[in-house]
């Protein structure tokens, strides 16, 4: 395989709400949000789902990169039950290899609702369940070992269980690349992100805000300085501004497509991740890696939810 995924398996309920609804139920807008069940369901109950999808941010990447015709796999975990069912399925129906054995568990399959304003934004609430629970158990050694490389999503750090889960798949993987996945995540998890970050990891995604949440930094040019002193490479996406890839002394910039007709801004992270290591994994100048992310979040963005047809 050239890919391997190991990330949060989350089956996305799409909805579309106004502005109110988020302030009256206390949620802030592009963010993502953990709940309990009890919370989740709530919610849920007042809302009109629009769509269903097998979800999760680096499952999201994973399918972009198969729909480019690369052999890749993913690790998350479900429970045995409907929504597990499904969540399965749509991974092999996308040609995605599936390394985990669901059984019945008590806790369900994790589910993210995704709201999106009338502005394109999204805000999502997430009830992690069974996927908040993965364990170093659930990682297919086999699996990692024959990958040219592992792709982590930051969201995996935000429950205790999870991390001996990461820490085995980069103890086994040659080449680890990670998408930081949200502001809030950096926040909680500074200093052990910018631990992976400097020392382990060998490509790290990140948007503006979350580099620059992470190193403290008020002025993108010290995220630049910043980039130039990592061993490894640091891939940016800066919405309109386009994105910029450091490494070592080399700064490689791309625009960003103009007049986008936006719906939806769930996913553009993800699949500007898949087109990028489809660049790498089939060694590409930088510049065309970005031109391929900036292609595949362009496509996405442009549609509800974070699957291209």
């Amino acid at each position: 395989m050239k890919i391997l995924g190991i990330g949060n398996a989350i089956v996305d309920v799409i909805c579309k709400v106004e502005d109110q609804y988020l302030i009256d139920n206390h949620l802030i807008k592009s963010t993502m949000k953990l709940v309990d069940e009890h919370e989740f369901q709530k919610l849920l109950s007042t809302l009109k789902i629009k769509e269903t999808v097998s979800g999760g941010s680096v499952a999201n990447s994973i399918v972009g990169l198969s729909q480019l015709g690369n052999d890749v796999g993913f690790i998350g975990k479900v429970n045995a039950d409907d929504l597990g069912q499904k969540y399965e399925e749509g991974l092999t129906k996308e040609k995605v290899k599936y390394f985990y054995n669901k059984k019945q568990e008590t806790t369900p399959t994790g589910t993210c609702l995704i709201l999106i304003t009338p502005d394109a934004e999204r805000t999502m609430i997430t009830f992690l369940g069974i996927a908040g629970k993965v364990n170093q158990n659930d990682i297919n050694e086999k699996a990692v070992q024959e990958s040219e490389m592992i792709f982590l999503e930051g969201y995996l750090w935000d429950e205790g269980e999870p991390k001996s889960a990461f820490d085995k798949a980069m103890s086994l993987s040659t080449t680890k690349a990670m998408s930081l996945s949200d502001q809030f995540c950096v926040e909680r998890h500074k200093s052990n992100f910018l631990e992976l970050v400097k020392n382990k990891l060998d490509i790290t995604f990140a948007n503006e805000q979350e580099i620059k949440s992470l190193i403290n930094a008020k002025r993108f040019e010290d995220v630049i300085e910043f980039g130039k002193q990592l061993g490894g490479l640091l891939v940016i996406t800066r919405g309109e501004k386009g994105s910029v890839a450091v490494r070592n002394q080399e700064v490689t910039e791309c625009q960003s497509k103009p007049n986008l007709k936006i719906v939806d801004l769930t996913g553009a992270g993800d699949l500007f991740a898949a087109g990028f290591l489809h660049g790498i994994i089939n060694n590409v100048k930088t510049k065309e890696c970005l031109e391929k992310g900036t292609e595949m979040s362009s496509k996405i963005i442009q549609k509800v939810g974070a699957r291209l047809d």
